[in-house]
């Protein structure tokens, strides 16, 4: 059996902790030790072998991917990790995973998304091994038995009885709250987004129900030239609510893919929640306030006062307040800030790099401060900039420095000043995480002002 995690999505519902260039499967939340990601990566590791998971994912992510099952002490070949030109939703990144995995030979294949929280792990070991048997002629889901109306989620509506599951008899999108209390009375399952076949069956379903992509997948070598010519669809619409071969298996487990505020309300109220309805994730004050959530991502202190029924998100450099119920637009705030071209909507104070993070402390016109962590043996690429000096003080560590072709060891407390225009790189040669405060002087101070002349891990000339 082979494993594909899908792991290239935005998570956009869950701004302002979940953004672009490090979304929602890659965080790791305040009560957790594990990104959604790892916790799936060892979910998988109890099903297949460390060589028989494929990750489908784009160039945004493939070192964050790398560098979280490092951090869990595994090392996947590179090959496992495909990356997608463009994002083109389900079916086309299912398909990519099944063609490299078609190279060596059929096989039955598993499809989690990367956002999942499962808490009963075993049990949802032991019903994805045994729903292998029907695999064989099926398309297989899993629906989730529902334990309250949700309009989150898409419905399962399950029909004739099988050896072991259900035939699936029609697919539901996202109801409103009337509909979704009909579908648990009937009921219908929700939709997981977990998914197992043959990989020759789903191939053959696919020419019947997709044809587009079929052709696509089959008529061109290059991944490029195929995400040219395939369109943007899901396997939902593809292929579940067409084929005559989908069978539903149910799962009595506690599953949640924290799909916006709303929901993360709702799976941490057990744990969080105090005796008027309140969930905190932090050291908050609340007087004559209920049924709130609060979630700031600093030691910060939070004062509510007469508010009920409110989600309160703090991040350094944005802070959403809503209605709780209203979660889901969210979206929209993201699509505005993108019309701005405001990168809030993309990227966090701290960006992860995989040498290590750096995070923007504070800047102005003509200068920025950041500190800078480096992983053990890790180094920066070799690189210059036009129009701005650094000056470097080592706060934990010890820092090898290039300059101009010249190495210096810089240990903590001490300094090392970087003019414009010399080649320099920064290196951490010790066993202890190596931290640095950076102050950078200068005209325009931009990620894009940098110029590689070396680099460790083959990216281009943008970003730091």
């Amino acid at each position: 059996m082979k494993v594909i995690i899908l792991a290239g999505g935005r998570g956009t519902r869950l701004w302002p902790i979940s953004r672009t260039y490090f979304p929602k499967q890659f965080l790791k939340l305040k009560n957790m030790g594990k990104s959604f990601f790892q916790m799936t990566f060892e979910r998988s590791l109890k099903l297949v072998d460390l060589n028989d998971i494929y990750i489908v994912t784009n160039d945004c992510y493939k070192f964050l991917i790398l560098a979280q099952i490092e951090e869990l002490g595994y090392k996947v070949n590179p090959d496992q990790v495909l990356l997608e030109p463009s994002g083109k939703n389900t079916l086309p990144a299912i398909c990519y995973g099944i063609m490299e995995i078609q190279k060596q030979s059929d096989d039955t294949v598993v499809v989690f998304p990367s956002d999942h929280l499962i808490k009963d792990v075993e049990k949802f070991c032991e019903i994805i091994t045994e729903s292998k048997k029907l695999a064989k002629n099926y398309i297989v889901t899993f629906g989730i038995k529902p334990d309250k109306p949700q309009t989150v989620y898409g419905y399962i509506k399950p029909g004739e009885q099988l050896e072991f599951g259900y035939r699936a008899e029609k697919f539901k999108e996202k109801p409103d709250i009337e509909k979704a209390k009909v579908y648990l009375e009937k009921g219908y399952f929700w939709n997981s987004g977990i998914f197992m076949f043959k990989t020759d069956v789903f191939m053959e379903e696919l020419q019947k129900c997709s044809h587009d992509v079929f052709k696509a997948f089959s008529d061109h070598n290059s991944i490029n030239d195929i995400y040219q010519n395939v369109p943007s669809i899901s396997i939902d619409y593809g292929i579940m609510e067409k084929s005559k071969r989908i069978a539903v298996v149910p799962m009595e487990i506690h599953w949640t893919d924290l799909g916006g505020f709303d929901a993360f309300y709702e799976e941490f109220k057990g744990d969080k929640c105090d005796s008027k309805g309140n969930v905190d994730f932090g050291e908050s004050i609340l007087i004559d306030s209920t049924n709130n959530m609060i979630y700031t991502t600093d030691d910060k202190t939070t004062a509510l006062i007469d508010v009920d029924d409110l989600m309160v998100v703090d991040e350094r450099d944005a802070l959403l307040i809503c209605k709780r119920g209203s979660s889901h637009k969210v979206k929209e705030i993201v699509n505005q800030l993108k019309k701005k071209n405001d990168a809030k909507a993309d990227y966090h104070v701290t960006a992860c790099r995989p040498w290590g993070s750096y995070t923007v402390l504070e800047e102005g016109f003509f200068y920025k401060i950041k500190r800078i962590t480096v992983l053990p043996k890790k180094r920066l690429s070799y690189q210059m900039h036009y129009h701005r000096s650094e000056h470097w003080v080592v706060v934990k560590g010890t820092a090898k420095v290039c300059i101009d072709g010249r190495d210096v060891i810089v240990r903590s407390g001490e300094s090392i000043y970087v003019r414009s225009g010399q080649k320099h790189r920064l290196e951490n040669p010790g066993r202890v995480l190596l931290e640095v405060i950076e102050v950078q002087l200068g005209e325009y101070l931009e990620e894009d002002d940098i110029v590689r002349f070396e680099d460790d891990f083959d990216r281009a000339s943008s970003g730091k």
